[in-house]
């Protein structure tokens, strides 16, 4: 992926802990942190699980937008234990670190994807991690991704990782290494805002045909008047704060969740 333009548009094996659980109404929800080092760097990841179910159930690797390893990331990880699956909230930046202004974002973004095998090796020391949860079948990987994340979710689906599904929530599209024909493994879903000034229509054409050379079966969801970040409440004063062109759309939110958790079920059978 062209560095530059990541900056600019991409935004936010041992247990360390005992879990913690909270009841809800129809699930028992049970978290760990988890603690483990790829690429010269130790990682603080989250890994939440619903605990009143039996029997192994497919895992998703979820990762974070530019801003690193929030609570944003996490609580999407409950939302997945929820609906049946094992999440773990990786951290690709290593330490649980977490930028406070788009500058230190972007240099925290742009030092990973710069890094080309050292970001591989630490998305799948976290997709080891998982496969290592009692409860994961390990044949039905999974990985969702916000704004950075989206990119590295597609990033990794594209070298032929052992995925089976992936989805991109206003990520970027555009890579200096295309997927080759015959080696993605997954079915893609890429969520996109129609209104999103940082993913060009350019980047769109350019992904749908990289996507089609390549035989990979995947689904481009566009969802009107959306901006970059979308997903994400803490977008509008974000927006506010930096001068940025991103802002929470509930719609949008509300639907590409719906979207991810039907390709999910097609997939996950």
């Amino acid at each position: 992926m062209r560095l530059s333009h990541l900056i600019v548009m991409s935004f936010f094996l041992f247990i360390s802990c005992q879990p913690k659980k909270t009841d809800t109404s129809k699930t028992k929800i049970a978290s760990e942190e988890v603690a483990y080092s790829a690429d010269s760097v130790n990682m603080k990841g989250y890994v939440a699980w619903d605990a009143s179910k039996q029997g192994k159930r497919p895992g998703v690797l979820v990762v974070h937008e530019w801003w690193g390893h929030t609570p944003y990331a996490r609580h999407r990880a409950d939302m997945l234990a929820e609906l049946g699956y094992v999440a773990l909230a990786v951290d690709m930046y290593g330490d649980g670190k977490v930028a406070d202004h788009p500058k230190d974002a972007g240099m925290f973004a742009g030092e990973v994807m710069k890094r080309g095998p050292g970001a591989t090796a630490r998305f799948m020391k976290a997709m080891e991690i998982l496969k290592a949860n009692p409860n994961v079948d390990v044949n039905n990987i999974g990985a969702i991704g916000y704004c950075f994340g989206g990119s590295t979710v597609l990033n990794m689906a594209r070298q032929g990782l052992d995925l089976k599904a992936v989805v991109s929530f206003h990520g970027g599209l555009s890579t200096s290494t295309p997927a080759k024909k015959g080696e993605v493994k997954a079915k893609l879903l890429v969520c996109n805002g129609g209104a999103d000034k940082f993913v060009p229509q350019t980047d769109i054409d350019a992904f749908k045909k990289e996507m089609v050379d390549a035989g990979v079966t995947y689904t481009f969801k566009s969802y009107e008047n959306a901006l970059h970040g979308f997903t994400n409440p803490a977008a509008d004063s974000l927006g506010k704060k930096f001068e940025m062109a991103i802002a929470y759309n509930a719609a949008a939110d509300s639907a590409s969740w719906a979207d991810m958790k039907t390709f999910f079920g097609e997939i996950f059978k």
